[in-house]
């Protein structure tokens, strides 16, 4: 599983519409509204470093209301939750 996580400034009267907005592309699995430098911060978990470009460029970037985003690619997950048992749920390789 690749997740990147991808900071959102948002038209500040609109950040409601475009977290759900982005809430609903396939691929990203959160939106937070967050303080701070960024208005939202979404979540993007993919099988392929191939369908980030869809998720992210295609797709997320391209959602009205969004004035910039910044986008970081994790290279490992540390955590007590076991995340890859929990998104491969009901899936077969």
């Amino acid at each position: 599983m690749i997740t990147a996580i991808v900071l959102i400034n948002a038209e500040v009267d609109k950040i409601p519409e475009v977290a759900q907005a982005i809430a609903d592309i396939d691929g990203i699995s959160e939106v937070y509204s967050v303080t701070g430098d960024v208005d939202l911060i979404a979540m993007a978990r993919v099988r392929e470093h191939d369908h980030l470009a869809d998720v992210i460029a295609d797709k997320l970037s391209k959602v009205p209301g969004i004035l910039g985003t910044q986008t970081h690619i994790a290279f490992r997950a540390y955590s007590q939750h076991d995340l890859e048992a929990a998104f491969s749920l009901g899936i077969e390789e």
